[in-house]
């Protein structure tokens, strides 16, 4: 699995902003990538200072990596401790590793994907490295259409 960090805010072209999710997408051939992302609408949590936070899914064609989901916490997780994500009655749990977190596999992305494309909102848990449980809430409102404009601009069928 490739982890890959996507800085925000993006470069490259915009392919359109969908309700609650921008698309963007930069690059040609092999080095094509293409991706979506939102901030929450609400983030919860006892904390004083928070960095960005962010979710994203993006595509690297030419690293054969499709959907891969990624969350940026704005702060750095405590060790070996997963991030929950529950869309509706789907739960999944992802791998920390400083600031962000990943599904573990491509199957879960994919999994995860296809949730998040049938879904209203979508709550993302985590815990920082001071103990400091947050709980993110984002809209899921205009996912889908985000990820066909990504699809189509990475050519994914």
């Amino acid at each position: 699995m490739v982890l890959a960090a996507l800085s925000l805010p993006a470069q490259g072209t915009e392919l359109g902003t969908f309700t609650d999710w921008i698309a963007h997408a930069e690059g040609s051939g092999k080095s094509r990538v293409c991706w979506t992302y939102s901030e929450p609408k609400k983030h919860e949590g006892k904390y004083t200072k928070r960095g960005r936070i962010h979710g994203v899914v993006s595509h690297r064609p030419g690293d054969k990596s499709i959907n891969q989901v990624m969350f940026t916490a704005g702060y750095v997780h405590k060790k070996d401790s997963p991030v929950r994500v529950v869309i509706g009655s789907k739960k999944f749990e992802l791998f920390t590793e400083k600031d962000a977190s990943w599904a573990s596999s491509r199957k879960d992305d994919d999994a995860l994907v296809a949730a998040m494309r049938a879904g209203k909102q979508m709550i993302v848990t985590g815990v920082s490295s001071r103990g400091t449980k947050t709980r993110d809430t984002y809209s899921l409102r205009g996912f889908s259409a985000a990820h066909r404009a990504i699809n189509r601009a990475c050519k994914i069928k």
